[in-house]
């Protein structure tokens, strides 16, 4: 890892000055916030999968506290659409009309002086419901004859779309390995669930909305669109976030409809998401379905893949991503970090009973790189070779670089096989299969698995525009003004949900102007206050919040180092701007003075002085902005209970390349997190729906996330490899943590269950699957004896 440039600026492994308030309760999430006379929400939700509504009755004594989507006069649906041929827009109802097509769709909302009364309230409203037959299993939900979820289709696919590269030439391969994959549906369980704050101020003419979101500035479009107001007339806040991952980069019912609430009664109001609505009704992730196939040469060279794969998208599409985003991503991706000459891809986005689907951590790079890894290894077995022969014999290589892949990626930098090199070393390989041969005292058996990916990250407009989504992004814009006592606020439009953004935008700030980081304020999730931005979402906000700090940043220290060269007496040609100082031949200033004669002593400047001053806002975009390619290799060590089924990470080693890390401190502790979530999605995490569609999980005794025993502390190793087209160098790396372990320890648990003929294909792998597999190889064996 290279060393770092000062000891604040980039490069430095400063602790986040934020964590100081958060980790002595000064934080502020929705919860905290207060209003005078402000009231709480609750929704009657539909306690059914799929049902018309015959009739919604309100007791007399609840009329005008309780309203349906008849009282909701002038409000639009939800509508997330996509410019790719062949989507079908769903309209999605802020309070259902005509019919349910999910548990926990809300029906109506209940207005009182606390929760629990609204709660009550919400218990009284009677529902008259016609149970229609549900779809719970996106494969039915192809199949003719189905039951639609949305009548008009026809059907219930979202959209299908199809990539076929040559892959006729590869049927010829004298190697063929195909698999069934699968991952289940996921809740994302943020600590802090959703929630939203809502006033009317009449001396702005604004609707006030404070809710926890990774990107205020697109909801505040969406909600300009169901209310009907200007975007002038709707101020959003976003305070503290307790964590997004994906679930709160979005327009939620309930922001609309308190939205409607608070101006029709004059009242502040507030709704609070529980566990039991996040887990039953709010959002879900990752449910996919893989059928592939890969063909090779015996020496493991890859001549082609070939895969149709399903994405179980709920009910209806979430506003800005739309229900396309992820069925459509696979297709794009799933060739990875390797070079092969043939491919096809078809893909279906399935509409289902359920609720939608969200662009969790990661996206669709986690359900992708399980399914190809997973394949990988039984290729690897199929040939007798070694799961890292096959890889190092098709990962792109550092020569390549830059790299257009089959499906036009354009990799910018990095050393993938290197990485993977790194990686066996780190979990020390030759010995784990030395201890395989050995045997374990106890029964247990010991497997070892790998998984490599890369991830693009920081779309750009290039990259966008084809999916005619609600939102594209553009130049992300930064302001930096210097205070007159010489602080530095910067403002940006996106938002920190745990990535450490006050601290590592003021490294930036620091490398430009030498700015202690001390004294640099980061002002951030407010619209009034912030410039536009799409928000926080897809390992963007370094490299594009940071690049435009650095631009603004660049331009304010050009203004700064002139008027310092007047005070100095010198020609702007000869100072400089060193460590927070305008250097000259014969003396210096601080960033401090030059602001306070800007300020205070305006009469001391000279007359040609830049009259913009000493605040700037600038926009940027990298030289390309197809997006930037971190990726790593992980490799992972269990000891496996083939009678039990329990399953113990020994060891984990990750080597990834995030180009030039800002902060290396903040890049492990998001690698850790993002590794914690995926070993949730290896072992424990699935939200299950029964026939009728109903959740099986609406608490945390039910589904399960790791704590800290099923979490090891993982080596990290960096190897930073500078993109080409960003400032500094810099790639997104915010998800790659979630992307691998899936992948890593299914590929483990097979190497280890391999000698008795059991192959896990099926996440989470939890003891129950391994136990079922493992006796039904058992039952196979002695039936053919």
């Amino acid at each position: 890892m290279s060393e770092p440039r000062s000891q604040e600026g980039v490069g430095a492994r400063l602790p986040r000055k934020e964590d100081d308030r958060l980790m002595r309760g000064r934080g502020q999430f929705i919860a905290d916030i207060r209003m005078a006379g402000m009231q709480d929400v609750a929704f009657v939700r539909s306690p059914l999968a799929h049902a018309r509504i015959r009739a919604i009755h309100v007791p007399e004594d609840l009329k005008g506290r309780v309203f349906t989507a008849a009282d909701l006069d002038g409000v639009k649906p939800i509508r997330a659409v996509s410019g790719l041929p062949g989507f079908k827009v769903s309209e999605q109802p802020v309070l259902a009309t005509g019919k349910v097509r999910q548990v926990g769709e809300l029906i109506a909302m209940c207005v009182a002086d606390t929760r629990a009364e609204a709660e009550d309230m919400a218990a009284r409203v009677e529902l008259d419901l016609e149970e229609l037959p549900a779809l719970h299993d996106m494969l039915d939900a192809r199949k003719p004859g189905a039951t639609l979820v949305h009548e008009h289709w026809g059907d219930n696919v979202f959209l299908e779309s199809l990539v076929n590269i040559n892959i006729e030439a590869a049927f010829d391969a004298p190697v063929k390995v195909s698999r069934t994959i699968s991952t289940a549906r996921q809740c994302m369980a943020p600590i802090e669930g959703r929630g939203t704050v809502v006033h009317f101020d009449h001396r702005s003419d604004q609707l006030v909305v404070h809710t926890a979101s990774q990107m205020p500035h697109i909801v505040r479009s969406g909600l300009s669109e169901c209310l009907g107001l200007e975007e002038g007339q709707i101020r959003i806040i976003s305070p503290d976030v307790g964590g997004g991952f994906g679930y709160k980069a979005i327009l939620l019912s309930e922001d609309v409809c308190l939205g409607w609430l608070t101006r029709k009664i004059g009242r502040p109001l507030r709704w609070l998401e529980d566990r039991r609505e996040h887990l039953t009704a709010s959002a879900n992730c990752r449910e996919h379905h893989y059928e592939i196939t890969l063909y090779a040469e015996r020496d493991g060279t890859l001549r082609g893949i070939d895969c149709e794969a399903s994405v179980d998208s709920g009910a209806y599409s979430a506003y800005p991503f739309s229900a396309c985003l992820e069925a459509a991503q696979v297709a794009s991706i799933l060739p990875g970090p390797y070079d092969f000459p043939s491919y096809r891809c078809r893909t279906w986005s399935v509409a289902t009973n359920k609720c939608p689907i969200l662009p969790y951590r990661g996206v669709a790079r986690t359900g992708v790189c399980f399914a190809l890894e997973v394949a990988l290894d039984a290729l690897a077995a199929e040939l007798g070779l070694a799961p890292e022969v096959v890889r190092l014999k098709n990962l792109v290589r550092p020569e390549q670089m830059p790299f257009d892949n089959i499906t036009n990626k354009h990799f910018d930098s990095g050393n993938y096989p290197e990485a993977l090199r790194q990686a066996l070393d780190a979990i020390k390989a030759d010995a784990v299969r030395k201890r395989q041969l050995a045997g374990e005292p106890d029964g247990r058996r010991i497997g070892l698995g790998l998984s490599i990916y890369c991830e693009q990250a920081a779309h750009g407009t290039s990259v966008y525009s084809g999916w005619g989504i609600p939102m594209v992004p553009g130049h992300e814009q930064a302001g930096a003004r210097l205070t007159p006592d010489g602080g530095l606020e910067l403002r940006i439009g996106a938002h920190s949900h745990g990535q450490g953004l006050e601290t590592t935008l003021a490294q930036v700030a620091h490398e430009i102007l030498g700015m202690p980081v001390a004294r640099t304020r980061l002002v951030h999730g407010d619209t009034a206050m912030t410039p536009y931005s799409t928000g926080s979402w897809g390992s963007r906000v370094m490299v594009m919040a940071g690049g435009a700090v650095a631009t603004a940043c660049t331009e304010l220290a050009e203004r700064i180092r002139r008027i310092g060269a007047h005070m100095l007496q010198a020609r702007p040609e000869d100072v400089r701007l060193e460590a927070g100082r305008v250097v000259g031949p014969s003396g210096d200033v601080t960033i401090q003075q030059v602001a306070h004669t800007w300020y205070r002593r305006p009469q001391d400047l000279p007359a040609d002085v830049d009259p913009h001053g000493l605040e700037v806002t600038a926009g940027y975009k990298p030289v390309r902005d197809s997006g930037t390619f971190s990726y790593a290799a992980h490799a992972v060590v269990v000891a496996v209970d083939p009678d039990l089924g329990e399953v113990e990470i020994l060891d984990y080693a990750i080597v990834e390349d995030g180009g030039t890390l800002v902060n290396p401190m903040v890049v492990d502790g998001q690698i850790i997190g993002g590794l914690a979530q995926g070993i949730g999605t290896a072992l424990y995490e699935e939200m299950a729906f029964d026939a009728s569609g109903q959740p099986l999980a609406s608490t945390l005794a039910d589904y399960l996330l790791p704590g800290a025993p099923e979490v090891p502390m993982p080596f990290i190793g960096h190897m930073e490899t500078p993109s080409p087209y960003t400032k500094f160098g810099v790639k997104g790396i915010g998800e790659g943590g979630a992307i691998a372990p899936p992948a890593a320890i299914a590929n483990a648990i097979n190497d280890a269950l391999r000698p008795l003929g059991a192959e896990m294909l099926r996440a989470p792998v939890t003891p129950r699957r391994i136990v079922e597999q493992v006796l039904a190889v058992r039952a196979g064996e002695r039936s053919a004896a």
